[in-house]
């Protein structure tokens, strides 16, 4: 579960969607007929409801279209009484009249499985980009559906999907009121143009499932501009078994952007190659400022471009819980290469960040925000501050972690912490190296808790850095049952160094073995620190 869930407004109730009937798009592809399950009554009069067949249901063996691809529609006359349950012809009050559409094959759906017009049908999409946004299209006009892609397909978009924005204030103008209360800054930033905000499908305002089957949907790489998914408010996306190549967009998301009052799944999807342009905001794969989870997902080669850009991979600024994932070779001009958590909640557990690369952070940064990481490995990434992780004004919850082998070339090899909350416990950070300050652990002004774990083998190279395991300005580090040995600076301490900080050494750690000395250098010495 995520780690923070309270404060986040409910999405208020959409007006039904017109768009496509103002877009000309209305066809007989697009009928939408009352088919939830057959045999219901629906006249106002009649209340002679049957009594589901649950046994029948688990077999398999519901109501389906009569062979020859025709099947008597609820509440329609059909000569043999077949229509409605009691076997009586239909009088007209339910349309069923000579107006009606009668011998054409309606789609098999399944049961509902609780109340409302159950599940809709699983509609399977021909290897064509264009019959994958007609599929969107119905399945936004019937209140939502499941797509099953053709496997191994790719889906190649060649031009931005124009469509009216059917959001209708509300939850939304309430955030940017919200957010410009908490920052005023950010009411003088420039506006996004209603231009820039590009997708290449339908809009998604519905519970919308896409089973990828393992195809790619990608943007041609000769067209304009856009991402491949934008979910509004009320909107439900769960993607699966699918890889989105190379998205591009001028704002946020550079292939998915989640609004505050929507949700989204991603599960077993590889975002590749993508790009956000937004020079504030970010998201180079994706962008969650709703509710997210994200499972045994892979971000490989994406990019938060903009002059400011955060979250190379993944940029959330909502409620996000990720696991099982991986972030690769993923860049952010800002922070956060891998994964940006700004202003939001995210969780993160058994997932590996590796080559990464921003300006702090360089795998995974937390700035105004809350965020918990857990048995999960941050590897080889690099940044100017935190090449493993940063964390500024932010609580960064480690756990069970593995950071190894970062590099940064200001302050922080491993892990940076600024102005934050940093415990870190149960934990490995080794062979990390800073041409400045803390070649393991960097703290300035913050409450960093190191527990049970090992920091070690680290180094700060630079010609005056200090502090080869932890570099301590201000603020406090207290240090649990842990080690810290074979650390090395250039300018003694190599093993803690505390500034104008609170130092607490528990009698049950040992700092040994760090070069030029343990803790000799620091004024007034640490305790239960050997020199």
């Amino acid at each position: 579960m995520s780690t923070y869930q309270g404060g986040r407004r409910a999405a208020r109730p959409r007006r039904r969607s017109r768009w496509f009937l103002a877009g000309g798009l209305l066809a007989g592809s697009l009928v939408v007929g009352v088919a939830g399950f057959n045999g219901v009554a629906a006249t106002a009069g009649d209340r002679d409801f049957p009594v589901l067949d649950l046994a029948g249901v688990l077999r398999g063996d519901d109501a389906r279209p009569a062979p020859g691809g025709t099947a008597a529609r609820p509440n329609e006359p059909s000569g043999d009484g077949a229509g409605r349950p009691d076997g009586r012809e239909g009088d007209g009050r339910d349309g069923g009249g000579p107006d009606r559409q009668v011998g054409r094959a309606e789609p098999d759906r399944q049961p509902a499985d609780g109340p409302g017009t159950g599940r809709h049908e699983v509609v399977s999409v021909p290897c064509d980009s264009g019959k994958l946004i007609a599929a969107l299209v119905q399945a936004n006009a019937e209140g939502g559906g499941s797509l099953r892609l053709a496997a191994k397909c790719t889906y190649t978009l060649s031009q931005a999907f124009h469509q009216a924005d059917e959001y209708d204030g509300g939850i939304r103008d309430a955030r940017e009121a919200a957010d410009a209360a908490e920052t005023p800054g950010d009411a003088e930033a420039p506006k996004h143009k209603p231009e820039d905000d590009k997708a290449g499908l339908p809009v998604i305002y519905q519970p919308i499932t896409v089973e990828g089957d393992g195809a790619t949907i990608a943007r041609d790489v000769q067209a304009e501009d856009f991402r491949f998914f934008t979910v509004r408010d009320g909107g439900e996306l769960t993607l699966r078994n699918v890889t989105l190549h190379n998205g591009r967009s001028k704002i946020e998301g550079g292939a998915v952007h989640v609004v505050h009052g929507a949700t989204a799944v991603i599960e077993r999807t590889t975002v590749t190659h993508s790009t956000s342009l937004s020079a504030e905001g970010g998201g180079g794969g994706v962008f969650n400022d709703g509710n997210m989870v994200v499972s045994d997902s892979t971000f490989v080669g994406n990019s938060a471009a903009g002059a400011a850009g955060k979250g190379g991979g993944l940029l959330n600024g909502g409620v996000l819980t990720l696991r099982g994932s991986r972030f690769h070779q993923n860049s952010a001009n800002a922070y956060g290469g891998g994964l940006g958590n700004y202003r939001g909640a995210a969780e993160v557990e058994t997932s590996t960040f590796v080559r990464n690369s921003a300006a702090q952070g360089g795998g995974l940064a937390s700035f105004s925000a809350r965020t918990k990481v857990f048995d999960t490995k941050v590897l080889g990434n690099s940044a100017q501050v935190g090449g493993g992780l940063a964390n500024s004004d932010a609580v960064l919850v480690l756990r069970k972690m593995t950071i190894r082998d970062n590099t940064s070339t200001v302050n922080g090899g491993g892990i940076s912490t600024v102005k934050g909350l940093l415990p870190l416990d149960d934990s490995v950070v080794a062979g990390n190296t800073t041409h400045g300050a803390g070649g393991g652990i960097y703290a300035d002004k913050s409450n960093l808790l190191v527990r049970g774990s090992d920091v070690t083998g680290n180094e700060a190279v630079g010609a005056a850095s200090k502090g080869g395991g932890i570099h301590a300005l201000a603020g406090q580090v207290s240090v649990y049952t842990s080690r810290i040995t074979w650390n090395a600076a250039t300018v003694a301490p190599g093993g803690v160094f505390a500034h104008h900080a609170r130092a607490r050494i528990d009698d049950e750690s040992v700092i040994v073995e760090n070069e030029p000395t343990n803790c000799a250098g620091n004024t007034p010495a640490v305790a239960h620190c050997f020199r």
